[in-house]
């Protein structure tokens, strides 16, 4: 029995997200939401995209956005709802609200991204959907050289606390390896 709020953190490459697949594989109707987006002359980003596309069973719909509040929040879809990814999900945030830059940063650039994410979390911990989410699980690396990075990983590791404390369910994955974090 899968719980209503399920996320799974893990590294790149280390199978977070087929997993998140393998959990809904039984469902007909499942809205995948695709938060990355497309990357104009990113050969790539186009083959990961289309890998992940490959994988999904063909009953179920793909929303490439970053409106994952309205999502979290229809009650007119009954269908699961995997999200993929809040770390991707996250830069554009950061991307929206000027948060690379020190000046903007610091002007209104952190309020506006933790706003954002506040309100992510909000819907999530409300959301009446069966749902899973994937997040990137960037606290175990290098610490990163920039002011940027090192702001990203911290927001992305406050997001990622967040919606763990409003999940029923967190799930580590390492090597392909799925570690439970929390089972309620």
């Amino acid at each position: 029995m899968l719980p209503p709020r399920t996320l799974i953190l893990g590294g790149a490459r280390s199978g977070k997200s087929t997993r998140a697949e393998q959990l809904l594989a039984d469902r007909a109707d499942v809205l995948y939401a695709a938060t990355g987006g497309t990357r104009d002359d990113d050969a790539d980003w186009a083959r990961r995209v289309a890998l992940h596309r490959e994988r999904r069973p063909a009953g179920w719909r793909t929303a490439e956005t970053c409106d994952l509040e309205r999502l979290l929040r229809d009650t007119a879809d009954p269908a699961p709802l995997l999200i993929d990814c809040l770390g991707l999900w996250l830069t554009r945030v950061m991307d929206d609200c000027g948060a690379w830059d020190d000046a903007l940063w610091a002007d209104s650039g952190e309020r506006a991204v933790q706003a954002r994410a506040a309100s992510l979390a909000a819907a999530w911990r409300e959301t009446g959907r069966t749902v899973v989410a994937v997040s990137n699980e960037v606290g175990m690396g290098v610490v990163p050289a920039t002011a940027a990075g090192r702001r990203f990983r911290d927001e992305l590791g406050r997001l990622n606390m967040a919606v763990a404390e409003a999940s029923q369910s967190v799930l580590l994955v390492v090597a392909g390896q799925v570690l439970p974090i929390k089972q309620g």
